[in-house]
C-alpha cells in the first residue's frame, strides 16, 4: 500500500458537501433503504454489496426517461459477462438527451479563432428531428450503422442522436485518421450512412479532407449515402457523386415531435474501437442502457453535474471522451465543443474558451497539464475562474507535481479528479467523488458500483503492493459483446483471460493508505528488469521533474537473457542530451523511484509516437526496437515517429 508522501490537497466543506447531488443520493438511500450511510466509503461499500437496490436507485434519482423500467434489476448467470441489467426495460438514448427543449443554450462549439457556433436545446432538439426523418427516409433502420468521420462539432453531436433515436448504431472516427485507420474501422462495421466533413482547422492551417472522403467512400460498398458536413458555411465543396451536403439532406422536412424508438436496454448504441495498436482494431459495443445509466451515474454523483452546467472536455470524435462529454446533456448541461490545437495560438486557448463560457467543469489530458506547468503558465492567475468546480484529467496517470501545479496555478480551491477507464466500458472504474478529500498523486477510488480490487498474478486480492486492476462482480456498462465476434471468444480474451470470472482491465496499480488508486501504467507495457514488475508511470513521475526534458517514454528491450530498461527523452527546445544530464536523470529515477528503475540507457528523440487520443504507445516502441512489426500503424497519430527508433546502434551494446 503506497503511503507517506501524498499530502492532502483539497477537502469539500460540509457545506459543499451537502450541495452534491450524491449527498441528496445518500439521505434518499438512508430513507428508502433504511441504511446509515455519511461517507462515499460507506455508499460505495452499499453499492457493490446491493448492486439490485443501488442500480435500481440510481436510476430513478437521475430521472432516466423509459416507456418501461420492469420489475427485473439484474438477472445473473455463471459468467459475469452474460449477467444482464434492466432485462425488461424499454427506453432510447437520445431521447434522454433530448429531455430538455428550452430557449437556453445547449452547446457552444469553437473551432479555434475560425468559428463558434451555439445551439439552443430547442433548436439542437428540432436539428435531430430533421436529420432523424431524413435517415429513415434514406432506409436507416434499427440495427443499421451510421458513421461520421468528423471533428468535435455540434453536426456530430446531432448525427449521433439522430442515430440512436432509431434504434441505428453510431460510430465515429475523428478526421484526423487516415485513410486505412477509417477503413479497418468502419470496414467491420459497414454503416449504411456516412458523414465527413469537407475541412478543419489544426494550429491555424486548414486541412483538406475531401480526397480522404472520396477514397472512403470508394472504399466502404456498404455506404449508401454520403453526407458532407461543411465547416464552414462559406466553403465551396466539390462533392463526389452521390454525396450531399448536411444542409440539402435536411433540406424539405419541417421540426416535428420525434418518434424515439423504445428499445432494450442491451440494444446497440455505439460500436467504439480499440486503439489498435497491436492489430485490427476490436469493436466494443455498448448498449443503450448501460451507456446512459453509468454516465448519469458517473456525471451526476461522481462529478456533480447540474442543470445549466457548463461542461468542457478537450477531445475528439475519436476518443470515448466524446461520447461522455456528450452524455451531460441527459443532466441538462451545457456542453462546451473545442476543436483545434490546444496550444494555438498560445497556451491559454482553452482557457480562455473556459472562462468566456463560465466552465464549471474542465476536462483534459494528464499531458495537457504537463504541458501548462513546463510553459509556466498560470491560468489561475489571468483569468476569473470563480465558477470552476471540477477539473477532470485522464488519459495517462497525473504525476504529484502536476496536483501541485493545479492548486497553484490554476485554482487552489476545485474538485481535481484523476479519472481512469477506457473505451472498454465507455466510462471509468476509478474516478473521483465530491465528498471526499483530494490526495497528491492518487485516483480518489473506486467508482459507485464498480466492484474494484488489486489482484496479484495468482489471483489473489492485495490491499498492499502493486497488482492488476479488477472488477469482481458485473456492471451495466459492460460491452455486449464486440462486432463480428457471434461465439464471445475475442470479448473472453480481452477481459477474461487471466483471471477466472473476473474483469481484468489491464492496468497497473495499488490501493493507497487513503482508500484511493494510483496507476503505474498499462500492465502489458510493464517492465520487468530481475523479474521485478515496475510500472512506467513510476519512471514518467521522476523525469518529468527535470526541465530539459519535455516528455518520455521507456520500454524493456530483451537483453542478456533478462530484460532492460531503455528510456528515451525529448529536449526541450535548445537543449541537448549531454552525460551530464543522463547522470542527472538516473539519480532522480534511484533516489525518487528504486535502482531498479533506472535505465540502462538513456537515448534522445525528437518524437514519441502516439495514438489518436494522444496515449503514448510503449509497446509499438517495444516492438520496433526488436525488430518487429507494427501491425496497424494507421491507429498512430505520428506514425513517422517510429522510424527513429529503429536499428540505434546503442541498443546493439
Amino acid at each position: 500500500m503506497s503511503e507517506g508522501i501524498n499530502a492532502m490537497k483539497w477537502q469539500p466543506t460540509q457545506d459543499q458537501k451537502s450541495g452534491t447531488a450524491l449527498y441528496e443520493f445518500m439521505s434518499h438511500m438512508n430513507e428508502d433503504a433504511g441504511t446509515d450511510l455519511s461517507s462515499y466509503k460507506d455508499i460505495w461499500s452499499y453499492s457493490v454489496k446491493n448492486p439490485e437496490i443501488f442500480w435500481s436507485q440510481v436510476w430513478d434519482f437521475t430521472g432516466v426517461i423509459a416507456s418501461e423500467k420492469g420489475d427485473r434489476v439484474i438477472v445473473k448467470a455463471p459468467h459475469m459477462k452474460d449477467c444482464r441489467f434492466f432485462p425488461d426495460a424499454r427506453l432510447n438514448f437520445a431521447e434522454n438527451l433530448l429531455r430538455r427543449r428550452d430557449d437556453e443554450i445547449a452547446i457552444v462549439f469553437r473551432g479555434e479563432d475560425h468559428i463558434e457556433k451555439k445551439l439552443t436545446y430547442k433548436k439542437l432538439y428540432e436539428k435531430v428531428s430533421l436529420l432523424a426523418q431524413a435517415l429513415r427516409n434514406a432506409g436507416v433502420r434499427q440495427g443499421d450503422r451510421v458513421a461520421g468521420y468528423l471533428p468535435n462539432m455540434p453536426q456530430a453531436v446531432i448525427a449521433m442522436l439522430a442515430t440512436s433515436s432509431i434504434g441505428a448504431i453510431w460510430s465515429s472516427a475523428s478526421p484526423d485518421f487516415g485513410v486505412q485507420g477509417v477503413l479497418d474501422r468502419f470496414g467491420q462495421v459497414e454503416p449504411k450512412v456516412l458523414f465527413c466533413v469537407d475541412q478543419y482547422f489544426y494550429n491555424d492551417k486548414a486541412i483538406d479532407c475531401m480526397e480522404k472522403n472520396r477514397a472512403v467512400f470508394k472504399s466502404l460498398p456498404s455506404v449508401e449515402k454520403l453526407v458532407i458536413v461543411k465547416y464552414l458555411e462559406e466553403a465551396e465543396v466539390d462533392l463526389p457523386t452521390g454525396a450531399e451536403l448536411f444542409y440539402d439532406f435536411i433540406q424539405g422536412y419541417l421540426p416535428t415531435d420525434i418518434e424515439f424508438e423504445q428499445l432494450p436496454f442491451d440494444h446497440p448504441l455505439y460500436i467504439m474501437f480499440s486503439s489498435g495498436t497491436t492489430g485490427t482494431p476490436k469493436c466494443i459495443v455498448h448498449g443503450q442502457g448501460g451507456t446512459l445509466l453509468q454516465h448519469l451515474k458517473e456525471h451526476k454523483l461522481q462529478c456533480d453535474i447540474r442543470p445549466d452546467d457548463r461542461v468542457f472536455y478537450f477531445t475528439t470524435t475519436g476518443w470515448m471522451m466524446w461520447q461522455w462529454l456528450v452524455s451531460a446533456l441527459a443532466s441538462e448541461a451545457r456542453i462546451l465543443l473545442f476543436d483545434g490545437a490546444p496550444f494555438y495560438p498560445d497556451g491559454y486557448s482553452l482557457w480562455d474558451f473556459a472562462n468566456e463560457q463560465k466552465c464549471t467543469h474542465f476536462g483534459t489530458s494528464a499531458k495537457f497539464i504537463d504541458a501548462l506547468k513546463k510553459h509556466e503558465l498560470s491560468p489561475g492567475k489571468k483569468y476569473d475562474l470563480s465558477d470552476l468546480r471540477w477539473i477532470g484529467s485522464t488519459g495517462s496517470p497525473l504525476v504529484h507535481e502536476a496536483f501541485d501545479y493545479v492548486y497553484d496555478e490554476i485554482k487552489s480551491d476545485v474538485h481535481l479528479a484523476s479519472i481512469s477507464g477506457g473505451t472498454d466500458i465507455i466510462s471509468c472504474f476509478v474516478l473521483g467523488n465530491p465528498l471526499s478529500p483530494v490526495y497528491k498523486g492518487e485516483i480518489q477510488g473506486p467508482g459507485l458500483g464498480m466492484d474494484v480490487d488489486v489482484f496479484d498474478t495468482m489471483g489473489r486480492s492485495v490491499s498492499d503492493g502493486k497488482g492488476e486492476l479488477v472488477c469482481k462482480t458485473p456492471f451495466p456498462c459492460m460491452p455486449t459483446g464486440f462486432w463480428n465476434d457471434p461465439e464471445g471468444k475475442r470479448y473472453m480474451d480481452a477481459y477474461f483471460d487471466k483471471f477466472d470470472n473476473i474483469w481484468c482491465h489491464g492496468d497497473w496499480c495499488e490501493w493507497t493508505e487513503y482508500g484511493g488508486v494510483i496507476i503505474h501504467g498499462r500492465s502489458d507495457a510493464t517492465l520487468n528488469p530481475g523479474g521485478v514488475r515496475i510500472g512506467t508511470a513510476e519512471i514518467y513521475r521522476q523525469v518529468e521533474k527535470l526541465p530539459e526534458v519535455k516528455e518520455s517514454i521507456a520500454v524493456g528491450q530483451e537483453w542478456d537473457g533478462d530484460v532492460r530498461v531503455v528510456l528515451f527523452v525529448v529536449m526541450r527546445d535548445g537543449k541537448k542530451l549531454s552525460d551530464k544530464i543522463v547522470d542527472e536523470i538516473k539519480s532522480v529515477i534511484r533516489s525518487g523511484a528504486s535502482p531498479r528503475h533506472v535505465p540502462a540507457k538513456v537515448i534522445a528523440v525528437s518524437d514519441i509516437p502516439r495514438t489518436k487520443s494522444g496515449k503514448i504507445t510503449e509497446l509499438a516502441v517495444r516492438d520496433i526496437i526488436h525488430g518487429r512489426d507494427i501491425e496497424n500503424k494507421e491507429a498512430l497519430a505520428n506514425p513517422e515517429a517510429l522510424e527513429e527508433y529503429k536499428n540505434i546502434e546503442e541498443l546493439a551494446a
